[in-house]
């Protein structure tokens, strides 16, 4: 479609009254992200299970991530599933008053040949998110092979190899605990995705 000369100098008027405001849209948009990603320094790691539910946190720093806590929420075998879960609510709860995570990365649902088994890992996944989502957190789920692709870079990875590799990264003594390992991959995991770096972005929940 052609323009008149007309026409084209009412468009250059226009441009010119908005430029101050176009500026600072422009302005608006490029800062944005950078605010967005200020506010996530601290990251929780949760790996749910009824007996022995994994946790991590970290904080964003250079030149490496620093470990703010690291564990596994333990349940002895003749505990009954609701003191199970009541464990996993107030020990999360009590973490995240105390250290003050802003997004937390959990692991996502896994296909489980055994109903029952399914069942319960549900029932410690609600349990911890319901806490999580209470303080206010983001939440973002990944897949345990995204996570061990992200960390280990292969992922069908043992968890021998992610908790030497999560040591590595973090400049521990020694490597956590298998779940505790786990929760710490993913909230590095996530750290990447935070930066822009994951091929495959955690999914928001």
């Amino acid at each position: 479609m052609g323009v008149t000369p007309q026409q084209f100098e009412q468009m250059q008027q226009r441009l010119r009254k908005t430029g101050v405001a176009g500026k600072r849209t422009a302005t608006t948009l490029v800062e944005t992200p950078h605010r967005a990603t200020a506010t996530h320094q601290i990251i929780i790691g949760v790996d749910p299970s009824l007996r022995g539910t994994g946790y991590g946190i970290i904080q964003l720093e250079k030149p490496h991530p620093r470990v703010l806590a690291h564990g596994t929420i333990k349940c002895p075998a003749h505990w009954e599933h609701s003191r199970c879960l009541v464990k996993i609510s107030q020990t999360l709860r009590e973490l995240i008053t105390k250290h003050r995570p802003t997004v937390c990365a959990i692991e996502g649902l896994f296909f489980a040949q055994n109903l029952q088994t399914a069942i319960v890992m549900g029932e410690a996944r609600g349990a911890a998110m319901t806490v999580i989502a209470e303080a206010g957190l983001e939440i973002y789920e990944m897949a345990p092979r995204k996570m061990k692709q992200a960390i280990v870079g292969y992922g069908a990875a043992q968890k021998l190899a992610v908790g030497k590799m999560v040591q590595r990264i973090l400049h521990l003594e020694k490597a956590p605990e298998a779940d505790a390992a786990d929760a710490l991959a993913l909230a590095l995991a996530h750290a990447q995705t935070n930066n822009g770096f994951a091929l495959a972005p955690a999914r928001k929940i």
